[in-house]
């Protein structure tokens, strides 16, 4: 008994230096270093979108890692069941790449708008994960809607995008 007590007291005198040992970094510096960074993959995101409207396939996969790359489209239940209503061969996961999304950029007469909002930045300036909703416009009406996750690296040449993985649903009819 006298055992377990001394363990109990010395981990309670323990506690507070473990809280502080966690707290090194002060707040302020984290902020700042994660303002700067957010500000350049902001960047990476504008640039994307740029590209898109501009149908330039080339500058649109200069934003991806070459070789380490992974596009997911996953369909919400309700763009399931539409779909396998059509087809029951309907992958509820499907797996492309951004070489081909680049490739349809470029030599598509339609116009692409992707919209968008919501977004939230994780990032420790090395690796970077950025979550958002999105409307995808075709020629001026919504063609898909979800939400939509990259993973990025800092490479040495700056921001890349490693993944994409994006969930897809039926527009909102209005």
């Amino acid at each position: 008994m006298l055992k377990l007590n001394t363990l109990a007291i010395c981990a309670l005198a323990l506690l507070p230096i473990a809280a502080t040992a966690q707290t090194q970094t002060p707040l302020s510096a984290q902020t700042e270093t994660g303002n700067h960074y957010t500000a350049e993959i902001e960047q990476v995101m504008k640039q994307y979108h740029v590209a898109i409207l501009a149908h330039d396939g080339t500058a649109l996969s200069s934003l991806f890692l070459p070789d380490a790359n992974l596009w997911l489209n996953v369909l919400t239940d309700a763009a399931y069941g539409q779909e396998q209503a059509k087809s029951a061969k309907t992958l509820k996961v499907r797996v492309g790449n951004y070489r081909d999304f680049a490739k349809l950029v470029s030599s598509t007469t339609k116009n692409f708008d992707p919209e968008s909002s919501n977004v939230v930045i994780h990032t420790d300036g090395t690796i970077a994960a950025v979550y958002f909703n999105f409307v995808f416009n075709v020629d001026g009406k919504a063609n898909n809607r979800g939400n939509e996750t990259w993973q990025l690296v800092k490479a040495a040449d700056g921001w890349r995008i490693a993944s994409i993985i994006y969930s897809s649903g039926p527009p909102v009819q209005q």
